[in-house]
């Protein structure tokens, strides 16, 4: 069956975000529907809440039956269920955010980690490409590069071995989507390379909630900052950066979700030549409408690296006080500094990351202090 075309307006399209209630696929909806595209959400709330969807409703003022977004409480791995919801919903593209996430995790539930996210990802294609949808969003990570050659780091740096499941299965179907397009040419394909995402929607009704005590500086951080942890721990103060502690590339949620949405643009040829160039990409020629055939790699980060400490001081001014803190020893694999290329997202998808440190974690503190415990009551 033939691929659809994204060469049409957005309002005229309509995109299945798996993963949608989470934190990152939450915010993408927004944009995603602050540009006129209508929205399928699937999620089964392993690991998110159906309140951000309501809450994403009220962001983009929809009513609770507003076709423009449309929410599905089912598993990826479900392919009946899959195939019931592309037979009622005209769908032209897949953004594919859903999947298992946690690092420390992975180490213990290899299985789950691989059935989950690879096997799900398997369904999830096989299902779009038998209703004709082989365009597809793939949320990637940073973690493929593994310790990387060169900093700041291109999508030319080469993958090494990923240090947890988790990273595997990321490196893994990266592999797999480049190869089904290698298999047939039919499908456009974007693998969006995510550094350090943290921040929340500046109206504070969407954000980071994770289960448990969290795994990542943010949202840690600001548990401590509203008294549910009694202090960050920073894992090493002694390597080879300005104040001793690891530097990473802290990018704003909302500026990640945009990055979704001008990976559409250019798939649709909406934004520079349709064509994939170099860096890791396989270049596809466009068609006569201007749609994109290929395989498109992107690191989508800031540029910039701010280390833990950077990190705790700018939650400290948007919290208005101390962040009491530990120094602890490194962690086994962490490296001490981090940080993108974006010139290769800003050249080819017109893609800028426009917040800032100080603008990231004042959102995540508006987020954090309305929303002490996240979507629970």
């Amino acid at each position: 069956m033939a691929n659809k075309s994204l060469a049409k307006n957005a309002d005229d399209l309509s995109i299945l975000v798996t993963g949608g209630a989470g934190f990152i696929g939450s915010h993408t909806v927004v944009e995603l529907l602050g540009r006129g595209y209508s929205v399928v959400i699937v999620d089964d709330l392993s690991n998110s809440s159906e309140k951000a969807v309501d809450r994403v409703r009220t962001i983009a003022d929809l009513s609770a039956d507003d076709p423009r977004l449309v929410f599905y409480q089912a598993d990826i791995n479900d392919r009946a269920a899959l195939g019931a919801i592309f037979d009622a919903h005209d769908v032209d593209a897949v953004i594919h955010f859903a999947g298992f996430k946690a690092v420390g995790e992975s180490v213990q539930k290899p299985l789950e980690y691989y059935a989950n996210n690879i096997g799900g990802t398997l369904v999830l294609a096989d299902v779009a490409r038998s209703h004709g949808v082989k365009n597809l969003v793939f949320s990637s990570s940073a973690t493929v590069y593994g310790e990387p050659e060169f900093i700041p780091i291109t999508e030319d740096c080469p993958k090494h071995d990923a240090t947890n499941p988790y990273g595997w299965t990321k490196s893994m179907l990266e592999q797999i989507l480049t190869d089904l397009y290698v298999g047939d040419n039919e499908w456009n394909i974007v693998l969006l390379r995510y550094f350090n995402p943290i921040g929340a929607h500046e109206s504070g009704l969407i954000g980071e909630d994770p289960k448990g005590i969290p795994n990542n500086l943010l949202p840690y951080v600001a548990q401590v900052a509203v008294g549910k942890l009694p202090a960050v721990g920073v894992f090493g103060d002694d390597y080879d950066t300005p104040d001793g502690t690891g530097v990473r590339d802290y990018i704003h949620v909302v500026d990640l979700a945009r990055g979704h949405v001008a990976a559409l643009d250019w798939m649709g040829g909406r934004v520079g030549d349709g064509k994939a160039r170099g860096l890791g990409s396989i270049a596809g020629e466009p068609d006569a409408d201007g749609t994109r055939r290929g395989v498109g790699i992107f690191n989508l980060g800031t540029g910039t690296g701010s280390s833990v400490l950077d990190v705790i001081h700018a939650f400290e001014a948007a919290c208005g006080h101390e962040i009491p803190y530990k120094v602890k020893p490194r962690r086994a694999g962490d490296i001490a500094t981090n940080y993108a290329a974006c010139d290769k997202a800003r050249e080819e998808l017109g893609w800028v990351a426009e917040y800032d440190l100080a603008r990231m974690c004042a959102d995540g503190w508006r987020w954090q202090s309305n929303n002490p415990n996240g979507y629970k009551a």
